[in-house]
């Protein structure tokens, strides 16, 4: 008996492992950490020209397999066709000196892309409030299509429309339930205008979000699924007492 990601599962299936010994324990939204915006103000007015302009924000690894470059992209096309939209991305790794490189490069750092150091996982929750979107990011690798990033849960759990650049087990999710969008791959021309025409309808964008949420509480809830996990160890447990 094993538990896994919702992305593995089906590839575990496909090797003839019996579905009924097949149990599906996806990341956790963490509901009590996030969902309190009252510090969303504060942090959207230290951000300089932001003012009530539509936020896209990145909140994570700058790792190779994120291609957070691509996000700096999508600001320089917007500088064009969205001037209004402002983007931010916040965190480190092996990418950072190229990411703030090609931002300079590309006329958009302190214009309307801002870079923020990582913050700690207490200190977050108003980021994650202050972004109209949040995005998840990934390199075209088919195998990052089963993946479970923990900021895509963070952005269920605070509530926040979700936008990625993948297919997969989470675009069918968030399309079905409403909760987000999937960017055009690799065309940052098209994923502005995307993001631009998303987020000129507050009420498209305010559902979204309350879609996000309602989904994070019915099926990410992260107490329910150590209990449900619990029960998978429990079970695999008796199974083996009851053929020894």
């Amino acid at each position: 008996m094993i538990a896994l990601s919702p992305g593995m599962a089906e590839g575990v299936a496909r090797t003839g492992y019996p579905s009924s010994r097949i149990h599906v324990i996806p990341n956790g939204a963490d509901l009590g950490h996030f969902g309190d915006d009252s510090a969303r103000d504060a942090f959207r007015a230290g951000l300089p020209g932001l003012d009530a302009r539509p936020l896209i924000g990145y909140i994570g690894t700058l790792g190779k397999i994120n291609g957070v470059s691509y996000l700096v992209d999508i600001a320089a096309a917007a500088l064009r066709l969205a001037p209004e939209l402002r983007f931010l991305i916040v965190g480190k790794g092996a990418e950072e000196v190229a990411i703030r490189q090609r931002a300079e490069q590309l006329g958009v750092l302190g214009r309307n892309l801002t870079l923020l150091p990582p913050m700690s996982k207490q200190t977050i929750p108003p980021v994650f409030a202050a972004c109209d979107v949040v995005l998840s990011l990934f390199i075209d690798l088919p195998e990052m299509r089963a993946n479970s990033a923990n900021k895509f849960f963070d952005g269920l759990a605070a509530g926040r429309p979700i936008a990625i650049n993948y297919g997969g087990w989470q675009a069918e999710l968030l399309e079905r339930h409403g909760a987000g969008m999937r960017l055009a791959g690799w065309c940052p021309e098209t994923a502005a205008r995307q993001l631009a025409a998303w987020t000129e309808n507050p009420d498209t964008l305010r559902q979204a979000g309350q879609n996000s949420r309602s989904l994070a509480e019915r099926e990410f809830d992260r107490d329910a699924l150590a209990i449900a996990f619990e029960r998978v160890l429990l079970g695999a447990a008796e199974s083996g007492r009851r053929s020894t």
